[in-house]
């Protein structure tokens, strides 16, 4: 970084990317990342989807974060989707291949990918 205008343009750069890790939108997209979820490969899962919502334009509805252990460790990397008015959605053995898929059927189109989600006994 050479000067202060370099150092704007990195800072408006990655202003949508902070602020829809802290945001309170209707939809909130939580991943575990507790030592087990890292281990099994959660930071990669993480960055796509927060990749994956900037590239849909959906950072004024969608806040991306994560949390601590989840409790199904055997399951890693969780992910939980929440959307208002609807009950919580846990997928797990998430990778970033499946970001996509997720972005696309669930948080656009509202229908949950059941391939991918914790099936209940």
């Amino acid at each position: 970084m050479k000067s202060l205008a370099e150092l704007a343009a990195i800072r408006e750069k990655m202003k949508d990317k902070v602020s829809m890790r802290e945001g309170s939108n209707d939809i909130r997209i939580v991943v575990g990342m507790a030592t087990c979820g890292i281990a099994a490969g959660a930071r990669p899962v993480l960055n796509a989807f927060v990749e994956q919502v900037s590239k849909e334009g959906l950072t004024d509805t969608v806040t991306v974060s994560q949390t601590g252990c989840i409790g199904i460790c055997q399951s890693e990397p969780v992910v939980e989707v929440y959307k208002a008015g609807e009950d919580k959605v846990t997928y797990v053995h998430m990778t970033p291949e499946k970001v996509a898929k997720i972005i696309e059927q669930h948080i656009k189109g509202g229908k949950v990918v059941s391939e991918y989600a914790l099936k209940e006994n």
